[in-house]
């Protein structure tokens, strides 16, 4: 198995994509790496002291992973990663900025809009843009793995960019970037979906946008991704246009809107670790694509409650 290549820049180092282990690193990339884990808990304990909205730590993604789109988070803190037309998922070290494997959805591989990911129980959900939810597990690197689909015919009504898993209620939740109905515009609208009971309609969550996003003095919201705060159960969505967050209570109350820090070009995927680390991916554009780590919660709102 190929070691990963380790070239540290300011703030950032590339990933490998040949897949290694911790246990597979020679002892040069095992202090690099051991050195970066040390600096990113430094900077959390700083961070978490003050506040301030800065980044903990950005590695920079290669080629393969340019059009990175949704993350998530497995239970043992490993983050997975995709892009938006391969089935194809990464699987990250976050606090060390190592790519471990790859493993590929389907076989052949599947080729389709996909636009957020997200990791229940025992298994792991991708959605593309049209709703449609593919189901599968874990691979091995490399490995195709078999999947079941879900087709919700949501594809009429919503245009889909994110996911989120929220244990609270064992069900999927999937954000509308672009709302399809006359009815619902105007609102932010969240999917609700019960994957043990495949046979009944997702049901709907409507919020005016005006009492979400109005007092920060936007018009439009379209959400990339979505993720739920382990610690809170808030929900924490990302819109890439508007280059902000929105935390809201699952009652639908909001919490605070967040201009997004550091000047992301196009930020498309977000996940947060239990130990309170936002991560969020970014496109390629000019420059390489990336995912930066920050504490969370980031407290530089500008509108909703503190």
């Amino acid at each position: 198995m190929r070691k990963p290549t380790v070239i540290l820049m300011v703030l950032a180092a590339t990933l490998s994509l040949g897949g290694c282990s911790r246990l597979d690193a020679d002892g040069a990339q095992k202090s690099e790496l051991k050195a970066r884990e040390k600096r990113l808990t430094e900077k959390l304990s700083v961070a978490r002291q003050g506040g301030a909205a800065v980044p903990l730590a950005k590695w920079i993604l290669p080629a393969a992973l340019r059009e990175v789109s949704g993350l998530a988070l497995l239970d043992d803190g490993r983050l997975l990663a995709h892009n938006d037309e391969q089935s194809r998922v990464y699987v990250i070290d976050p606090l060390r900025g190592v790519a471990l494997k790859m493993f590929i959805v389907g076989q052949p591989a599947i080729r389709a809009d996909f636009e957020g990911i997200t990791v229940g129980p025992g298994v792991i959900y991708m959605v593309d843009s049209n709703g449609n939810i593919y189901r599968f597990e874990e691979g091995e690197d490399r490995e195709h793995v078999r999947y079941t689909l879900h087709d919700p015919k949501l594809g009429r009504e919503c245009e889909f960019e994110g996911i989120a898993y929220e244990p609270d209620s064992a069900r999927v939740l999937m954000p509308c970037k672009n709302v399809g109905m006359k009815e619902m515009k105007g609102n932010l609208v969240i999917y609700r979906w019960r994957p043990e009971a495949p046979e009944e309609a997702p049901t709907m969550m409507a919020i005016p946008l005006a009492t979400l996003v109005g007092p920060s003095g936007l018009k439009e919201l379209h959400p990339s991704d979505m993720a739920i705060d382990p610690r809170t159960g808030n929900y924490v969505i990302i819109a890439s246009p508007e280059k902000v967050i929105v935390e809201i209570t699952p009652a639908g109350e909001l919490v605070q809107v967040i201009r997004l820090p550091g000047g992301p070009r196009q930020p498309e995927g977000i996940a947060i670790t239990n130990d309170s680390i936002l991560i969020v991916s970014d496109e390629a554009r000019k420059s390489a694509a990336s995912i930066t780590l920050y504490r969370w919660p980031i407290r530089a709102a500008v509108g909703g409650t503190q």
